[in-house]
């Protein structure tokens, strides 16, 4: 019987092929106390698994083929950072000595802890995270096994054995260095139970240009091991069991998709320029150093937003100091020849907590202590940041990106902050460009109805749709109750979007979107046509958006804006927005 599951579209295309069924990760193991005098012993099984899991990744680190995906090293790393931390292990250990908890026990009642942390976080990347420890624990209990047989751990299983090229592979989760088989088995696709659009495994599936669909969550019950599927990696569709009719559709439409995507490629050397002759500029988002060559290759003309808080998550040793920052931040730069690089202060807060950081007690509310606030109350650990982010100026072209700011305070005394460290600098002869550019994000209401004061205080703007939007329509976007009224269409976002680029545009300072908006295909007439003319996005979308903005008549597309932005009732918004999507 056919039938479709719905989930994430995280990496486009079409799929077709037979089902393979990993085995569910179940971290079921026996609970039982182990004798009075063996507690050290136990705890010694506990660290002989963690020291297996670190050779073990070791080992897959230098086994990486020359050209397996940038992200697959990045990612061992992050694994390795995670299966370093010292909470990971301590709180078990303490278990185990002081509860007399047998290891695997104590592993998992930690795991457990942690994973309803990471599951109350408001961000949706770090929200995924929580999957990445989880991967790393499933490793440990396994490697536990040969200690302790009474420990039953249901397990992924590394993706082993040869596939054909039709297979798709049906999981509850895929750790992203198990996806290594993906590349070396051509691979058709992937569906799994768990992730999300942030997920690593979602990265390194767009990386690898594998469709995929995640977060489908029963589909590894609900598929079968050999059932005929289909990824519809467009629209976030699985069709199981598919009819002769629906298949011929797919394949041609699998045939369109290939054919586009070889004339795709054909445009990265293209100036992008819409038909009117408006000259466009497109960015980057990235959130780790080696993200940058991508961005290159796709014809990025520079780093629109480079996330530095992922350079303070699972840290071994607490924050990274001035010495680590300063060098991450300068292999990006170095990275782009030249090119410029916009390095947003930490984004860390009430639901983004870091080793070695007090980020308040005020839950995890996206209106909590986080961003240009947190760092504002952390001026040490902020002004190292700051003095990183100017040393790697000397390199390069950076620009300095400050988060949510609301109140002229703040830009105040993050321009204070600021030069101070610009004197710092000075008095320990370090080189920087004294002159660098300073930008706000542009992701609070009050900001964009302040945009008088912010024209005045700095070099450029960029506006995170992201944060925009759920603050605009009160909505938690991590809040599943009402994630479907999270709306970039609503017409008051629409309005202070158009209000934020036409007062910039106003006064001559440049402006940028580098929220999800900007990367949206659908979105790139509408953004042309309010008078945007830089966007910044995932660099997966670079192409597809270039396209948008070559087949574009920006003086055509603004007659027809202020109609759009006058509607306010669903269906004439509707109507006047496919309207504005038709003309050339």
């Amino acid at each position: 019987m056919t039938f479709a599951l719905h989930g994430i579209a995280v990496s486009k295309g079409i799929a077709i092929g037979k089902a393979v069924l990993i085995s569910r990760a179940a971290l079921e193991v026996s609970h039982y106390l182990i004798e009075h005098g063996t507690e050290e012993a136990e705890a010694n099984k506990l660290l002989e698994a963690f020291d297996c899991v670190r050779q073990e990744l070791n080992t897959l680190k230098a086994a990486l083929p020359k050209d397996a995906p940038q992200e697959m090293a990045a990612f061992l790393d992050v694994h390795q950072l995670i299966l370093s931390d010292p909470t990971l292990a301590e709180k078990p250990l303490a278990l185990i000595r002081q509860k007399r908890l047998n290891a695997a026990w104590a592993l998992t009642t930690e795991l457990n802890d942690l994973l309803e942390q990471f599951a109350e976080m408001d961000d949706p990347y770090l929200k995924e995270r929580g999957n990445d420890i989880r991967q790393v624990a499933e490793r440990v209990l396994k490697a536990l096994q040969s200690h302790n047989r009474q420990t039953v751990v249901g397990g992924e299983g590394l993706i082993t054995g040869h596939f054909e090229d039709d297979t798709i592979v049906v999981a509850h989760d895929i750790a992203p260095h198990d996806m290594l088989r993906f590349k070396e088995n051509a691979l058709g696709g992937f569906v799994t139970d768990l992730g999300g659009k942030t997920s690593h495994t979602a990265i390194v599936a767009r990386s690898l240009e594998i469709p995929a669909v995640v977060g489908i969550r029963h589909a590894s019950d609900m598929i079968e091991h050999g059932d005929w599927i289909v990824i519809d990696g467009d629209r976030g569709i699985v069709v199981v069991a598919p009819d002769e009719i629906l298949l011929t559709q797919y394949r041609s439409l699998q045939a369109e998709i290939r054919i586009e995507s070889e004339k795709l490629q054909e445009l990265k050397y293209s100036p992008t320029r819409t038909k009117d002759g408006v000259e466009i500029e497109l960015f980057a988002n990235i959130e780790l150093p080696e993200d940058a060559k991508h961005a290159l290759e796709l014809g990025a003309v520079g780093i629109g937003l480079f996330r530095s808080e992922f350079l303070f998550m699972n840290q071994e040793h607490g924050l990274p100091d001035e010495e680590k920052q300063y060098q991450e931040y300068t292999r990006a730069v170095e990275a782009m020849f030249g090119l410029p690089v916009n390095i947003r202060t930490i984004d860390i807060g009430s639901d983004k907590s870091v080793a070695g950081a007090e980020t308040g007690t005020t839950g995890t509310s996206p209106l909590g202590l986080r961003a240009i606030r947190w760092s504002l109350s952390e001026p040490e650990i902020f002004l190292t940041q700051l003095r990183a982010i100017l040393r790697a100026s000397a390199h390069g072209q950076v620009r300095l990106l400050l988060p949510m700011l609301a109140h002229a305070q703040e830009i105040h005394e993050s321009l204070r902050l600021i030069e101070k460290a610009k004197q710092q600098l000075q008095e320990r002869g370090k080189a920087f460009n004294p002159n660098i550019q300073v930008g706000a994000m542009i992701e609070i209401p009050a900001a964009a109805l302040m945009m008088p004061l912010f024209v005045k205080h700095f070099d450029y703007l960029s506006i995170g749709t992201n944060d925009l939007i759920q603050y605009t329509l009160a909505i938690d976007r991590a809040d599943h109750a009402v994630a479907h009224l999270y709306d970039p269409l609503n017409p008051a976002v629409l309005n202070l979007i158009a209000g934020i680029i036409r007062e910039a545009n106003r006064a001559n300072v440049p402006i940028a979107v580098c929220g999800e908006m900007a990367g949206d295909p659908a979105l790139t007439k509408l953004l042309l046509a309010m008078g945007l003319t830089d966007f910044s996005m995932h660099f997966s979308q670079l192409l597809l958006v270039k396209r948008e903005i070559m087949q574009a008549d920006t003086r055509k597309l603004k007659m027809h804006i202020d109609e759009l932005l006058a509607a306010y009732e669903p269906v004439e918004q509707s109507v006047l927005f496919n309207r504005l999507n038709s003309i050339h």
